[in-house]
């Protein structure tokens, strides 16, 4: 019924963990785009967007970064679009630093399985993915993971 534009949504649904989880989830989601300049300065300017990797079919991870006007503002996405976790998954990096897990789609307050994440990983001077450092990851099921540097180098 949620495209029935002659009835109101179903908000009785929200009673439900399903449906309180997704909430939850696009809540968050949203402070993160009105919070974040990488998700919204530079939506219509090539530099505001640069792929990681989108080759990866055999573990159909897909991974990107958005920019925003300053350095600082940076955002990696990842996604795993399969059910299986993906252990030590390495992805390149443009700098050195930490990186602060600041959405996880998979975290059970969503409905997810919960599958162990570290909160934060540090970038390794191993190049990968044509850049001079890389960090690994573990991707959840079925997940999306964004992430935020932090002890980033002076830049401009």
């Amino acid at each position: 019924r949620e495209w029935d534009h002659d009835s109101s949504l179903q908000w009785e649904l929200l009673e439900y963990p399903p449906h309180q989880g997704l909430q939850r989830f696009v809540r968050d989601l949203n402070r993160i785009y009105v919070s974040e300049p990488a998700l919204y300065e530079r939506d219509f300017d090539p530099q505001g967007f640069e792929w990681i990797d989108f080759r990866d079919a055999d573990a159909s991870v897909v991974s990107f970064l958005r920019r925003g006007r300053r350095p600082s503002d940076l955002l990696l996405f990842v996604f795993n679009f399969t059910p299986q976790p993906r252990v030590e998954y390495r992805l390149g990096m443009p700098e050195p630093g930490g990186y602060d897990i600041m959405l996880n789609s998979d975290q059970e307050v969503y409905g997810g399985s919960g599958f162990d994440v570290a909160r934060e990983v540090m970038a390794e001077p191993l190049s990968w993915h044509n850049r001079p450092f890389s960090i690994k990851l573990n991707l959840p099921p079925l997940g999306m993971l964004v992430l935020k540097p932090h002890l980033r180098a002076a830049v401009g």
